[in-house]
């Protein structure tokens, strides 16, 4: 895992935070073989999203876009959103996941200059699933988002017989 500890204040912290997110799951993610990739784990959750390790992956880089484009479109520009791909090995997700991280990098060298925290309520963004966030705060979710689906993965990974996350 590579830290770059980015010396821009607050965007600097937010892109190491979320790149080092980003490292842990693809780090995890490296182990895994493709029948467990595909693997229904979760048999009773109403969330398509987290049935397989699999369908967490696809979740979890669509969202990664998603966040990004949100952001952008809140900037102005008027981007659409892109279309979950479920990808049938560990490696063209870990390509993925870098491609989704240097989009987000992309997006704060663009705007290098963008407010980040924003407590005026009429200037935040409004999400497509409803929630009004700051752009800091969006970036917050993007990380903790990561992580909580790199600790579902790992879950998941302990409910199969004999396979170690470490």
């Amino acid at each position: 895992m590579k830290r770059k500890y980015r010396d821009n204040g607050a965007y600097g912290a937010l892109l190491d935070e979320y790149e080092k997110s980003v490292d842990e799951l693809k780090d995890l993610v490296s182990k895994i073989s493709f029948e467990n990739l595909s693997k229904i784990v979760d048999h009773e959750t109403k969330d398509e999203d987290c049935r397989s390790i699999q369908t967490i992956l696809a979740h979890v880089v669509q969202s990664g876009y998603t966040y990004v484009i949100s952001i952008r479109n809140h900037q102005g520009e008027s981007l659409d959103y892109k279309d979950k791909v479920v990808l049938d090995n560990a490696e063209d997700y870990n390509i993925e996941l870098s491609k989704m991280m240097d989009y987000t990098i992309l997006m704060m060298s663009d705007y290098p200059n963008m407010e980040l925290d924003e407590s005026d309520n009429s200037k935040k963004l409004i999400t497509r699933w409803g929630q009004m966030y700051s752009n800091e705060q969006l970036i917050e979710h993007a990380i903790v988002h990561i992580m909580r689906h790199r600790r579902q993965i790992e879950r998941f990974l302990l409910k199969m017989v004999g396979v170690s996350t470490k």
